[in-house]
């Protein structure tokens, strides 16, 4: 999870969000030479009166200048759509939870289980335990098996919300009367927190996520208790 004073990403913990986490340095280090490149023309223009006439009004130079652009985009382009398509790709999922997002707490159904469903309260600041986390920590936890590809579908009952997981870079919105899928799957057991990241309402900062990845014995184990 995401630490004080923290300027990047949250580890990546999914193999689509270290994908995400490679386009976005891949677009920065663009953006910083193009951005280095025009500092140094403006510094250029500044500090010196010679003019190079021949170059004024070359068509050679519009042409490059059009032309570089272009290509620039196509190097951005390709890898975003690449991107765009594995995150809407769903090979067989291992399998799938329905998320219900409400006025302010989510619901949770395993749908390939026969009664297995809970809904998910953030836990008041007075009945935190060591250790937990104020606002993030909830009264029932989301467990999901780790290194299997999990479905997820979602929406709302009320307003719209979004269920958002940085570190598995997940962030799908919950819509009354339609149902968004998106698929997850870790790559490492642990905890990860996530929250609402619709203004849904007064209490919009109160709708935290936790997800705990672990082995899929201990995943077997959890649900056959719950039964």
């Amino acid at each position: 999870m995401a630490y004080p004073f923290q300027l990047g990403f949250q580890d990546a913990s999914s193999p689509i969000m270290e994908e995400l986490m490679h386009f976005h340095d891949h677009t920065l280090m663009i953006v910083f030479l193009i951005s280095t490149l025009v500092l140094y023309i403006i510094g250029l223009m500044l500090s010196t009166k010679l003019t190079h006439t021949s170059t004024m009004d070359a068509q050679e130079v519009e042409t490059i200048w059009t032309i570089l652009p272009a290509i620039i985009l196509i190097l951005i382009a390709l890898p975003s759509l690449r991107i765009l398509y594995m995150m809407d790709e769903i090979n067989n999922p291992s399998l799938t939870v329905k998320t219900m997002g409400h006025q302010w707490y989510w619901s949770y159904e395993y749908t390939d289980y026969e009664d297995l469903s809970f809904d998910s309260y953030m836990t008041p600041t007075s009945d935190l335990k060591p250790g937990e986390l104020r606002l993030l920590e909830v009264d029932n936890r989301v467990v999901l098996p780790m290194e299997l590809p999990v479905r997820m579908l979602i929406s709302s009952e009320d307003v719209l919300h979004s269920w958002a997981v940085p570190s598995l870079g997940l962030k799908t919105d919950a819509i009354p009367g339609r149902l968004n899928q998106a698929t997850l799957m870790s790559t490492r057991p642990g905890l990860f927190y996530g929250q609402c990241s619709e203004i849904c309402g007064s209490n919009h900062s109160f709708m935290p996520i936790v997800l705990e990845l672990v082995p899929l014995k201990h995943f077997e184990a959890w649900s056959s208790s719950m039964l």
